[in-house]
């Protein structure tokens, strides 16, 4: 598939405000693992190649192991996760697959295991990385 439109070069002033949301969102509380564990997640639910090349990259560099990055996709399935990051992986799901809604389930869960202020960037993150995977799937981008 070939690129198409650069949103960044036509619509500077708007790539630029999901720039500045991703610049927020690295400077928050969340770990930088819980970060990475979101934006692959949810990148691979929406089928986003490109971010999740660039995330699992991330996720490495910040000290996350291949058997848990290869686990992702059946995290319930396995015993890797803690109970904070599988809160987290149930949101991001709930989240990203919003047409189900999220279910008080889910976060009350969440809610239970986090501060507000974490669980208010907890789900700002979740937000920006499916603000990302539509961006990077509609225009073509394509992992390096």
């Amino acid at each position: 598939m070939n690129t198409r439109i650069k949103i960044d070069q036509v619509e500077p002033a708007a790539y630029k405000v999901l720039y500045n949301f991703s610049k927020y969102v690295k400077t928050s509380r969340l770990t930088p693992i819980h970060q990475e564990l979101i934006k692959i997640r949810a990148s691979q639910i929406n089928g986003c190649a490109f971010c999740i090349d660039m995330h699992t990259r991330d996720a490495r560099a910040a000290g996350e192991t291949e058997q848990r990055i290869y686990a992702l996709n059946a995290w319930r399935d396995t015993s890797y996760f803690t109970p904070e990051e599988r809160a987290i992986l149930a949101l991001t799901e709930e989240v990203t697959l919003i047409g189900h809604h999220v279910s008080d389930a889910t976060y009350q869960e969440a809610a239970r295991l986090f501060d507000e202020v974490y669980l208010a960037q907890i789900i700002m993150t979740i937000v920006l990385i499916n603000c990302w995977n539509r961006v990077a799937i509609t225009t073509g981008m394509q992992p390096a």
